[in-house]
C-alpha cells in the first residue's frame, strides 16, 4: 500500500452509517486526505519503517472513522494524532517485547539464567535482513506456543521477566512470592524452553 491509497482503503473498509450526513462524510474524507502525508511522515520518523508507518496511519484513520466520525471536525486533529501516537507507542512496546524474547535464540550461554538481564541484551531491530526477520517471526511463534505450555508459575515468572522486563524483585511482588521462588521458576522455565526450542540455538 502507498500513501496515496491509504484514504481509499479506509473508505472501502469502513462503511458510512445512516446517521452520518453526506456533508459530514465529505468533511471527514477531506480531513483524512489533508492529514495523510503529514501523518505518514510522523509515523515514519517514529518507527523508521515506511511499510509499518503506512499500516499505523491507516489503522489510525480507521479508528477515527469508526469511533469519532460524528464529533465536530475541530476535534478530529487532536483525536487522530492521539490515536496515531498511541499506535506508535504500542508498536515500540511490541518491538521491545519481541527483542527481549529473541535474546533466548542467541547462541550465547549464560552461567546464571535467573540474573540474566534480558533488556540490556536485547538486540537492535534496525538493520535486520528480510531473512532474519522471517526467522525471528517463526521463532516468536514457536516461543509463544512453548511458553503457553509451561506450568503456570513458570509461565508467570518467564513472562514477567522477559515479556514485561521486570527484575527479580518486581516479579516477586507481582507473583506474591519470594525472590528465590522467582529465580527457581524462571530458571526452570528457561531450561524447559531451551530443551524444546533447541533448533533455534544452533
Amino acid at each position: 500500500m502507498t500513501a496515496d491509497t491509504a484514504v481509499f482503503a479506509v473508505s472501502c473498509t469502513v462503511k458510512p452509517t445512516g446517521a452520518r450526513t453526506l456533508h459530514k462524510e465529505r468533511q471527514l474524507e477531506q480531513f483524512l486526505a489533508d492529514v495523510e502525508r503529514r501523518a505518514l511522515r510522523i509515523a515514519e520518523i517514529g518507527v523508521r519503517d515506511r511499510d509499518e508507518a503506512l499500516d499505523l496511519v491507516q489503522d489510525a484513520m480507521i479508528k477515527l472513522v469508526k469511533n469519532y466520525s460524528n464529533r465536530h471536525e475541530g476535534e478530529w486533529p487532536p483525536l487522530f494524532y492521539r490515536i496515531l501516537q498511541n499506535g506508535v507507542r504500542d508498536w515500540h512496546r511490541r518491538q521491545g517485547v519481541r527483542n527481549r524474547v529473541m535474546v533466548w535464540f542467541q547462541k550465547a550461554k549464560k552461567t546464571d539464567d535467573s540474573d540474566y538481564d534480558v533488556i540490556a541484551a536485547a538486540p537492535d531491530p534496525v538493520g535486520r535482513s528480510p531473512d532474519e526477520e522471517l526467522q525471528n517471526s517463526e521463532a516468536m511463534q514457536d516461543m509463544e506456543s512453548a511458553v503457553h505450555d509451561l506450568p503456570t508459575r513458570q509461565r508467570e515468572a518467564f513472562m514477567l521477566r522477559t515479556f514485561e522486563g521486570l527484575d527479580v524483585a518486581a516479579t516477586a511482588i507481582a507473583m506474591g512470592c519470594s525472590e528465590g521462588s522467582v529465580k527457581t521458576h524462571y530458571s526452570r522455565a528457561v531450561h524447559t524452553l531451551r530443551d524444546r526450542l533447541g533448533e533455534h540455538w544452533q
